[in-house]
């Protein structure tokens, strides 16, 4: 009966899904020409909460925890697990007081009404997987960034999404770049939980009923560690609350 029910839900989410991301991307533009970056920062804000409300349309809820761990007026590192493209909204959305910036890979900055538009335009580092150098000077930039304004990066250090929820080894270069760059930043790991549960029967029909977790975990300031130290720290907090 779930599974049946999903159906008509996903036509309905992927309408409302897609109509948000062309209005936005209009909203987007004229918020930049006209406001500049603060303009342009709230009308992301707005953007990631519509596109977390579309989600509720298939029944998705959140529930987040460990607010108390985020620390203001410093650069934050925020370093995630990785399960779908459905993980963005709620983080961005959730974190959007810190300003978060994302590490992706160079060919979401085209094509994609909202999202290339925002990755291009509000300080998030584009890479290219293929081009060592071009990437590391992406996320140089971006650790400087939000080293100067306090702002904060998020990175999924295993590279790809899981699929099934189990976690992949950490790669440690985007990481180590950041933490080399971005002095004064703490590192938060987070543990997301579930949001591959979205997309179990693949893009159509989406699941029904998905409950995601997202988990702040205590921070852990660069400079106190060596990087190994850190990565497997960081590594073995995010790891140890996935629940698949």
């Amino acid at each position: 009966m779930k599974k049946i029910l999903s159906y008509p839900l996903t036509i309905i989410f992927y309408i409302f899904f897609g109509l948000t991301l062309l209005i936005m991307h209009v909203v987007q533009v004229l918020s930049n020409m006209i406001g500049g970056y603060s303009a342009h920062h709230k009308s992301v804000k707005l953007l990631n909460k519509l596109l977390v409300d579309c989600t509720r349309i298939l029944g998705t809820t959140y529930t987040y925890s460990g607010h108390e761990n985020l620390i203001k007026n410093v650069p934050l590192i925020f370093v995630s697990n990785h399960q779908s493209m459905y993980d963005i909204s709620p983080i961005e959305y959730d974190l959007s007081d810190y300003h978060p910036k994302f590490i992706s890979k160079i060919e979401l900055g085209k094509g994609f009404p909202s999202i290339s538009y925002n990755l291009r335009n509000g300080g998030s580092a584009l890479i290219d997987r293929k081009n060592g150098k071009q990437a590391i000077e992406e996320i140089k930039k971006l650790a400087l960034y939000i080293q100067k304004n306090n702002y904060s990066a998020v990175i999924f250090p295993e590279g790809t999404r899981s699929k099934d929820g189990t976690p992949k080894a950490f790669k440690e270069n985007g990481l180590k770049v950041l933490t080399k760059y971005a002095k004064d930043a703490y590192i938060i790991p987070v543990t997301l939980n579930n949001t591959w549960k979205l997309n179990r029967y693949g893009i159509f029909p989406m699941n029904v009923g998905t409950k995601i977790t997202i988990q702040y975990h205590k921070p852990l300031k660069v400079s106190e560690y060596k990087f190994q130290e850190i990565l497997e720290l960081t590594e073995k907090v995010v790891t140890e609350s996935i629940t698949t």
